[in-house]
């Protein structure tokens, strides 16, 4: 049985019908082509979103984090200047000193920017490759596929501690930045890395979840539901700079005026990143 779990979006499950998916390679979640392609062969997109290891469907891809903004929703309670009224936009990849952010998540009126947050997405990084797992499950669903690609001794694993230290690394950049502009920034994670995190780095600090702090931990857990796998909030923590620094051993500082992001978010307010909500 493959390990590969969804494809293209799709749930590998026994009637899965990939056809349509591998001609249009499309993901369901950024209505994009997807932009994982092969090393090899630039116009083959590998469209592997979720795969399973060690007895949990691990999700390889951010974009997988998009399904039905369930995950910007969530957020909705750190705008606490937001009013009835306002309109709600999503933006992608926003500059700030530390670094791009993934999203902000922006309630505006009139053009204006009346508040924000930051919101960063971490998957999993893999080591290996996924490429002949996804040969195999084609494979099993009567797809015609290159022998040398079934038969590749190769296997992947999971990159738990580079891809933590690296988003923590990151996240304290970038949340002096957000402390100091009294705003919210989010990483949104899955459960058996946040799990990881914990047991690794000095997290016994980080518990709860308080509105007031700056630094705010989504962890969600993905689930077979309804024959396919759902994302569910499981976890949420906060804490500040200060005690990311302290699970790290960092210190690090990042000054920007509140002026400059407002200007950087109000030039991308436009329909194209307008939250729907379905």
């Amino acid at each position: 049985m493959s390990k590969v779990k969804e494809l293209f979006g799709l749930y590998c499950n026994d009637v899965a019908d990939f056809t349509l998916a591998l001609e249009t390679q499309i993901c369901p979640y950024s209505h994009k082509k997807c932009y994982k392609t092969r090393k090899s062969d630039s116009n083959t997109a590998i469209g592997t979103c979720t795969v399973s290891y060690q007895d949990n469907n691990i999700i390889i891809c951010p974009n997988r984090l998009l399904a039905n903004n369930q995950v910007f929703i969530d957020c909705l309670h750190l705008l606490t200047l937001h009013e009835p009224g306002n309109e709600l936009y999503v933006i992608p990849e926003v500059a700030i000193p530390g670094g791009n952010v993934d999203y902000f998540l922006v309630s505006a009126k009139d053009g204006k920017v009346k508040d924000f947050i930051g919101i960063e997405f971490q998957t999993m990084d893999t080591t290996g490759t996924v490429w002949p797992e996804r040969q195999r499950l084609l494979k099993e669903h009567g797809f015609d596929v290159d022998v040398a690609d079934i038969d590749n001794p190769r296997k992947f694993g999971m990159n738990w501690k580079m891809t933590a230290k690296t988003i923590l690394i990151q996240m304290h950049h970038k949340s002096e930045t957000f402390e100091n502009l009294n705003k919210h920034l989010v990483l949104i994670i899955q459960k058996p890395f946040f799990s990881y995190i914990n047991k690794q780095f000095s997290f016994a600090h980080i518990k709860g979840a308080r509105v007031g702090d700056p630094v705010h931990i989504h962890s969600y857990d993905l689930k077979e539901k309804d024959n396919h796998l759902k994302l569910s909030l499981d976890t949420r923590v906060s804490t500040d700079s200060n005690g990311i620094a302290e699970s790290l051993g960092l210190n690090a500082q990042a000054k920007v005026e509140l002026a400059d992001i407002i200007v950087t978010l109000e030039q991308k307010l436009s329909d194209e990143y307008r939250l729907s909500i379905v």
